[in-house]
């Protein structure tokens, strides 16, 4: 049989399994909140695998590998940042968030917690907080599509649209059916073998070389990939890169703060005591994925320097972990480990999709029809997924940047927009209404403007002046304006429910609600 037909098995076998999770969610989404959220009902376990999976798209089987083989290890900074803020994002946001949602009105999306944590009535911050998602996760679910498409073209030969169309679909038909729960349950599955992908690709190449000493040495004197003559500076961190350049790579750990796609794994924790459990699965699991993605570039330029095999993708070379695992396994072994890049794909793709069909649905349409009905609901966000899915693939027959260029704008626009706000909504009682818009409108702006121009953009990565400007603006407003009545009284029974919650770990959060005078919605 040829090798096609087993990499075919092993993806069909994986899109099977998806759907199956998608089907067996349907059979316990009985209403719109099981959709949106899945009742606050995720253990530790399945939260903090969910985050990590949902976070760590393409971008870290095939953008980051690809940028550490080409620039060296002055990519790493950008590692640095993003470890960090993931720990920093468990420890001081996850447990806060988890109670403040339910404090405030049972909120179940990052917009309806911005309106009802300032107590906003005119529905401005809500629909501002709204069309930012949905203009930059546009970004965002493209390039999963793209993603999708180089995967195919690689391991396939196949043709790049084809890709964009497979891989789309089954992640629109899993996500359409099953809501956050097949999110998060696939994201488990695809969590774990993203895992074991990083760890056995890099090794099993490590292996097949003559010298597994030189992956340390190789790159700086002999020639691989884009360097004919090698790259001098390929493990030093700080040889040819400006002070701006680390700040703005360090930078993109502020972005974690902002996200609404890993955020929402906090709203949907069973209580905020179990952040910290959720917290240590994934940061070790993070911090073991990225070791595997930078020996899979350290691996790389040796084996592709050495060996008759060149790597597909000869731009960016964002296919050299798809080309590693081709190389190195039998088909089926390979197309078990190379689903593994589908599962990075897919999982970050139907978090995005779910929570932009959030954002119409929950924050946009429920503007205008405050009181319908839950079936109709359901009906309306499975739509918008279709359609929010339809745009991403449009926008990625013709891609205009690499995936890592993709990921990093999608990425400043959150952490810029909603950062600053998720934090002072958090910490920081005299935020306002007014603030909080400006703020967020501040941060977009900056982002995209800045982003959109080379002289800036090479400068430093737009996420920094973007959390700068958006945080000084949503301070100055929020300092000229007044708190809604209440607000005050809300934030310090959420303040109090957590660390009731936190130094009960084993009582419900419902009782830390009743104890501190919360309201439980539920």
């Amino acid at each position: 049989m040829s090798d096609n037909f087993w990499l075919v098995l092993a993806i069909v076998l994986y899109f099977g399994l998806m759907v199956a999770i998608g089907f067996y969610s349907w059979r316990k989404t009985e209403k719109y909140d099981d959709y949106v959220l899945g009742d606050r009902g995720l253990s530790p376990l399945v939260a903090g695998l969910s985050a990590g999976a949902s976070d760590m798209s393409g971008w870290l089987l095939m953008g980051l590998p690809g940028a550490l083989f080409v620039a060296g290890m002055s990519e790493l900074w950008i590692v640095i940042g993003l470890f960090v803020g993931t720990w920093a994002n468990w420890k001081w946001i996850a447990p806060r968030l988890r109670a403040y949602t339910e404090v405030a009105k049972n909120s179940i999306t990052l917009p309806s917690f911005f309106e009802n944590r300032t107590h906003d009535t005119s529905r401005v911050l809500r629909f501002t907080a709204a069309v930012i998602i949905i203009f930059f996760f546009t970004f965002y679910v493209s390039s999963g599509m793209v993603s999708g498409g180089r995967y195919y073209e690689s391991t396939f030969g196949g043709d790049y649209l084809h890709g964009v169309l497979i891989v789309g679909s089954i992640t629109v038909l899993y996500t359409f059916i099953g809501g956050f729960l097949a999110v998060s349950y696939t994201d488990v599955v695809q969590g774990g073998l993203m895992f074991l992908a990083l760890v056995t690709v890099p090794l099993m190449a490590l292996f097949a070389l003559d010298n597994p000493a030189d992956i340390f040495s190789w790159a700086t004197s002999n020639p691989y990939g884009p360097w004919e003559e090698g790259n001098p500076t390929y493990f030093n961190m700080i040889a040819g890169v400006s002070a701006a350049t680390i700040v703005g790579n360090l930078a993109w750990g502020l972005g974690y703060f902002g996200q609404p796609h890993i955020v929402t794994r906090f709203m949907a924790l069973r209580s905020p005591s179990e952040a910290k459990t959720a917290r240590r699965t994934g940061t070790v699991w993070v911090a073991i994925c990225y070791l595997g993605a930078i020996f899979t570039a350290l691996v790389a330029t040796v084996y592709f320097g050495q060996k008759s095999a060149s790597v597909t993708d000869q731009t960016g070379f964002e296919t050299v972990f798809l080309d590693l695992a081709r190389i190195m396994f039998h088909p089926l072994i390979a197309g078990i480990v190379l689903t593994a890049v589908l599962a990075a794909i897919m999982s970050t793709m139907s978090s995005q999709l779910l929570i932009t069909s959030s954002a119409l649905i929950e924050d946009l349409y429920r503007i205008f029809n405050k009181n319908p009905n839950h079936t109709t609901l359901l009906v309306l966000s499975r739509a918008m997924v279709i359609a929010v899915a339809l745009v991403g693939m449009a926008l990625a027959i013709n891609p205009s940047d690499t995936i890592l260029g993709l990921v990093g704008f999608a990425w400043a626009g959150f952490g810029a927009a909603f950062g600053p706000v998720v934090i002072a909504s958090l910490y920081w009682k005299r935020l306002t209404a007014p603030g909080a818009i400006a703020g967020m409108i501040v941060g977009a702006v900056t982002v995209f403007v800045w982003g959109s121009v080379d002289a800036l953009s090479g400068a430093i990565y737009e996420i920094v002046p973007g959390v700068i400007l958006a945080g000084l603006a949503m301070v100055v407003v929020s300092l000229l304006t007044r708190p809604k009545p209440g607000v005050a009284e809300e934030f310090d029974r959420a303040a109090a429910a957590t660390d009731y919650a936190l130094a009960h770990p084993d009582k419900p959060f419902t009782e830390a609600l009743r104890n501190r005078g919360g309201t439980s919605a539920v």
